[in-house]
């Protein structure tokens, strides 16, 4: 056994409802009594597509003593549920950047003469800007030709911007975004605690604009894992600037630090920006 991420169920959390079984197509869940189970660390590659399925926030990734992730056992289990299924383990993996994983399944199809559903593993012509297996998570660009036209100001005294979305990309949670998303390349990245977007009201045009947001929460979640995604990011990829933006409340500014410590484990010299929202929404100093 080696360490590495793989999904962790809180059964507390965990109704039974199952919603995240469909959204893990190598079969690695099962309901068992009652509570949705991980039958298997083999099939559990980490990446965490079941996350965003489950409306009790039971699940989260960890990184622990596990058996090694078989793509090939895998395949085996997922060649049995059909055409669909297939191509949703592909389209998850192609999306997650696992490209690697992907040569292994595509391999495995070969060998068993079973056509490739999403064409030699290139992107699906149904998903224009990018796949993924999970449609909550399915990486898509928003900006250029799609992005809103800035509102004009009454009596035509210039643009006013207020209540147009800034958002250029889907999805935003670090646990979600692609390590290699094209919209990474020259990138000036906001990394945004979960509840700055509420505090602080015109969180779109005073930061988002022209930034790739990622969002998530370093109390609530795994703050190891947050630091290894986007340390990965950042290597992976041509950034030109990081900023924080997180609440003044102690436990966030653990974003911070993660932040810091991922620039430093890239190895690359990156600017790196800190912005403190006060509760009551104020920017402080």
């Amino acid at each position: 056994m080696a360490k590495r991420k793989i999904i962790k169920i809180d059964n507390k959390k965990c109704n039974g409802c199952g919603l995240c079984i469909p959204n893990c197509p190598e079969g690695a869940l099962k309901v068992i009594d009652g509570k949705v189970r991980l039958v298997s660390d083999l099939f559990c590659d980490g990446l965490g597509a079941c996350i965003g399925h489950c409306p009790r926030g039971a699940i989260t990734i960890e990184e622990r003593q596990a058996g090694e992730y078989d793509e090939t056992r895998v395949m085996r289990n997922i060649v049995k549920q059909g055409v669909n299924v297939i191509r949703a383990h592909l389209e998850h993996l192609k999306g997650h950047g696992e490209h690697k994983l992907l040569k292994q399944a595509l391999e495995y199809l070969k060998e068993k003469g079973i056509e490739d559903p999403v064409g030699g593993g290139e992107e699906h012509p149904g998903h224009k800007h990018g796949v993924s297996g999970c449609p909550g998570s399915r990486m898509m660009d928003l900006r250029g030709k799609d992005a809103p036209a800035d509102k004009a100001a009454p009596g035509g005294s210039g643009p006013i911007a207020r209540g147009v979305s800034r958002l250029g990309q889907w999805p935003v949670q670090i646990h979600l975004v692609p390590v290699n998303a094209p919209y990474f390349d020259g990138a000036d990245l906001l990394v945004a605690a979960d509840c700055v977007p509420f505090a602080y009201a015109d969180f779109h045009e005073d930061f988002l604009k022209g930034k790739v947001l990622l969002i998530g929460c370093p109390k609530l979640d795994d703050a190891h894992v947050y630091q290894d995604k986007i340390a990965q990011i950042l290597k992976n990829n041509n950034i030109r600037s990081v900023t924080c933006a997180h609440m003044e409340v102690p436990c966030c500014f653990g974003l911070v630090n993660l932040i810091k410590t991922a620039i430093e484990t890239s190895g690359k010299k990156i600017p790196f920006k800190d912005i403190t929202i006060g509760i009551r929404g104020g920017k402080l100093q």
